[in-house]
């Protein structure tokens, strides 16, 4: 039971030890009732320490709270009723849920899923190469540190706006119908998947820069899979991908993280010697991705 339980230990040999010699009823309950704070405080620590944390896949990132980038000073209000950028979210969001029950709204499933192992294939087929935590163990634990410091950007301004989702607004279903509940009481804007996806494909691309365009690319996809999923707004998605730059930025002036990021590309520079493939099926991702909404701001769409 840790430290809690060998004060209390201590605590009850000395009131043994003193009753016995001294035979002092007061002294005696005295002993007796600090006996009982010390075992309380021991449970207490025990339960504390035992209690598993709200993200339990969750890592400590690499910057302290107060170094984060401030979602809440960088980034402007949320579109406005009546106003012409609201108006093109709703447009966006109607077009995008014809993609329901389609290969994309399977890749947009996927990409709902931040937990590890499953997230840190994510980029697999656009860096044509595995991340696993056997295969590349030093980038593994840097994109799930890194994910804690770019959720923890985006806090500020959720927290104030409090923006509501459009599955509460269109009442048409997600892609994750088990995380509705707790979507609803988590502000829409800015988006924390589009701003971990940006992230990391900036890293990546540090990482391995000859695959800098697919890396993008899909980390851009990523992104929107939260409004194919109609979990988040369009503008919820571009304000998400610029406090994932603005994180990453902040990240390179942490001496922790840069000595991390070099670790990953020796690592994954031995990962791309010895030939190992994607972890995904890449053809099925690929023909996923081809598929767009009328009126998405994406490359088939220009």
């Amino acid at each position: 039971m840790g430290s809690g339980a060998k004060s209390f230990i201590q605590v009850n040999m000395e009131a043994s030890q003193m009753t016995r010699y001294m035979g002092n009823t007061a002294l005696r309950n005295i002993m007796i009732f600090l006996a009982c704070i010390a075992i309380t405080a021991g449970f207490a620590n025990f339960e504390k320490q035992s209690k598993p944390s709200v993200v339990p896949d969750r890592l400590p990132g690499y910057l302290a709270s107060n170094t984060l980038p401030n979602s809440e000073a960088l980034i402007p209000s949320p579109p406005t009723a009546g106003s012409s950028a609201l108006a093109l979210d709703y447009d966006i969001s109607r077009n995008s849920l014809t993609l329901r029950d389609s290969p994309r709204w399977t890749l947009a499933t996927e990409d709902a899923d931040l937990m590890f192992p499953r997230a840190a294939g994510t980029f697999s087929c656009a860096l044509n190469a595995p991340i696993t935590e056997h295969d590349t163990p030093h980038l593994y634990i840097l994109m799930r540190r890194t994910l804690t410091d770019v959720s923890l950007s985006t806090s500020k301004a959720k927290n104030k706006y409090m923006r509501t989702r459009p599955f509460v607004v269109n009442k048409e279903r997600t892609c994750s119908p088990n995380d509705e509940q707790s979507l609803m009481k988590n502000g829409s804007y800015p988006s924390g998947h589009s701003a971990i996806g940006w992230a990391w494909a900036l890293i990546l691309t540090e990482i391995s820069p000859e695959q800098a365009d697919a890396i993008l690319a899909r980390g851009r996809a990523f992104g929107q899979s939260r409004v194919i999923c109609n979990v988040h707004w369009q503008s919820d998605v571009i304000e998400g991908r610029f406090m994932g730059a603005a994180t990453v930025a902040r990240l390179h002036a942490d001496p922790v993280f840069r000595d991390d990021l070099e670790s990953a590309k020796t690592e994954f520079a031995a990962v791309r010697a010895k030939g190992l493939k994607p972890t995904r099926d890449c053809k099925a991702e690929a023909s996923a991705l081809a598929q767009y909404p009328q009126l998405a701001p994406w490359p088939a769409n220009k």
